[in-house]
């Protein structure tokens, strides 16, 4: 069988991809029994000729579809105690599926509740302002990413991250992730995905205890023993194989724990800053031109070096909403969130300032957590004290005034919203940055400082502040049978790279007690 492949094929706006199948039959002389497309993007540097470029694969014979195999680990390798993945996000729920298709079965272990009951504790904080810290937009089934958007590009270019869109499409995602230069599934689809990936490691014989904490761990010798797990029973000790740290990048509590326990870790760089508003609307057309109502909801992707300190977009979810994303108590945290279908009025996104060691009090490992804590606590000070969300609209912030009324742009996020001169929330140098920025990418994306647009305060957690140090065998250096996992351990960005992380990591295991 030949496999063929044409590259660079734009269509315009009215034209149905079934031409594409049309182009491929005429370059194959004949009846296509194998057709896909294999990339698709918008090609839109010229407004007036907006058109779709595809790379598609053909051929007049169907190829046949092989499963994976993988290797499994024999009866007589059996781990005596139990791997245990602490935290169901990207990197643990990846992480799991990979043991079972090594044979492994694993205990997750996940401080917060399945989705269906994360979900309805978000909105009671949205109506209520009543704070759950173990379920929350940052902790819970899914993890962070399942109240974001769901996006699934990378910069990373790790093999496996195809791989990861297609265990993806196998739990429900969309299949047009495989194909879309800029896939996402949409905070909606996830949570379905989320379960459906539960359901299947259940099914497989592994298992998962929500509402339990990783309390502490203990080492002997140089080797993970044992760890103590707290639930609604009480406190247990219970020995183990293997521990895989899938934490995400909100779990400070265990940054502390696993720090005192002398498990080796060091400061991280990290960017905070705001999450701005804009309609959408005016997104489209600034991106678009005249043809942004026939389009998917535009995107944007913007980096500033106006300033001393570089500011840059982050995060950006069109036709969505900024989430109320804290997970301790007297602080604030924003976030963004969209739906699979873009419907929402706003776009937002982060627009923050890198921070490094250099901005920390001291050479603490967590000193990067005591920098975000600080101004999450301002920014729930800023906001009365009551989880609402700091704003300014962009035409005060420049000025440096506090807003009295909102323009165009009405703000979304669900905790309600409180005036405030942000000025006393961020440091004077993101301050400085986030102004350069909003006047330099408004020359490449006009209307991006539109004084009407809202500025929410705070964009803290856009990446872990922490890296749990791992050797070339993905186990914590010193600490044998401890692997570090995922964005929150330092290895990751993303879903997408999260979950690359996760597979990594459970063949690392694998190996691990296979030898």
């Amino acid at each position: 069988m030949r496999l063929f492949t044409l590259s660079d094929i734009k269509l315009p706006l009215d034209k149905p991809e079934s031409e594409l199948i049309k182009i491929a039959e005429k370059k194959l002389g004949g009846k296509a029994e194998y057709f896909a497309i294999k990339k698709k993007s918008l090609d839109a540097r010229d407004k007036n000729n907006v058109r779709y470029v595809y790379t598609v694969e053909f051929s007049k014979v169907a190829p046949q579809k092989q499963a994976r195999v993988f290797e499994r680990l024999s009866q007589n390798k059996q781990p005596q105690a139990p791997v245990v993945v602490v935290g169901s996000g990207p990197a643990g729920l990846f992480c799991a599926i990979r043991l079972l298709d090594h044979g492994i079965k694993p205990l997750v272990v996940e401080r917060g509740a399945p989705v269906e009951e994360r979900e309805r504790a978000i909105d009671v904080f949205c109506r209520e302002r009543t704070l759950d810290t173990d379920s929350n937009v940052q902790f819970g089934e899914g993890g962070a990413g399942t109240f974001s958007d769901g996006k699934l590009n990378t910069q990373t270019h790790s093999p496996l991250n195809r791989e990861v869109l297609e265990i993806f499409t196998r739990f429900g995602a969309p299949e047009e992730i495989l194909w879309l230069s800029k896939p996402h599934i949409g905070s909606d689809r996830l949570k379905k995905v989320v379960k459906s990936m539960r359901e299947y490691i259940l099914s497989q014989g592994g298992e998962i205890a929500f509402h339990t904490r990783l309390e502490d761990v203990q080492i002997s010798g140089g080797k993970l023993s044992a760890v103590v797990l707290k639930d609604s029973n009480g406190e247990r000790v219970m020995p183990v194989s293997a521990v895989v740290l899938a934490i995400g990048h909100s779990a400070r509590d265990t940054f502390e724990t696993l720090l005192v326990r002398g498990v080796p870790m060091r400061q991280k760089d990290f960017a905070v800053g705001v999450r701005i508003e804009h309609l959408q609307s005016k997104i489209g057309f600034a991106q678009y031109g005249k043809e942004y109502a026939r389009l998917p909801s535009a995107d944007y992707k913007l980096v500033s070096h106006a300033s001393e300190r570089s500011a840059f977009t982050f995060c950006m979810c069109p036709g969505g909403y900024v989430m109320p994303a804290t997970s301790e108590k007297g602080c604030f945290v924003t976030n963004g969130m969209s739906n699979f279908s873009r419907d929402g009025v706003n776009a937002n996104s982060a627009l923050i300032a890198q921070v490094s060691r250099a901005d920390f009090k001291d050479d603490s490992p967590l000193a990067g957590v005591e920098f975000q804590r600080e101004l999450e606590r301002k920014a729930f000070l800023a906001g009365g004290s009551t989880y609402r969300a700091p704003v300014q609209l962009v035409g005060d912030f420049l000025q440096d005034k506090e807003s009295a009324r909102f323009g165009e742009v009405l703000p979304t996020c669900g905790t309600g919203t409180s005036f405030a001169d942000l000025r006393s929330v961020l440091p004077a140098v993101v301050i400085t940055a986030l102004k350069g920025a909003l006047l330099d990418m408004d020359r490449r994306l006009r209307g991006f400082a539109c004084p009407d647009a809202v500025l929410t305060a705070v964009e803290s957690r856009t990446s872990s502040p922490v890296r749990i140090e791992r050797g070339d065998d993905m186990q914590s250096i010193g600490v044998q049978g401890l692997f570090p996992c995922g964005e929150g351990a330092g290895y990751a960005g993303g879903i997408t790279s999260s979950a690359s992380d996760g597979l990594r990591v459970a063949s690392a295991i694998f190996s691990y007690l296979n030898a």
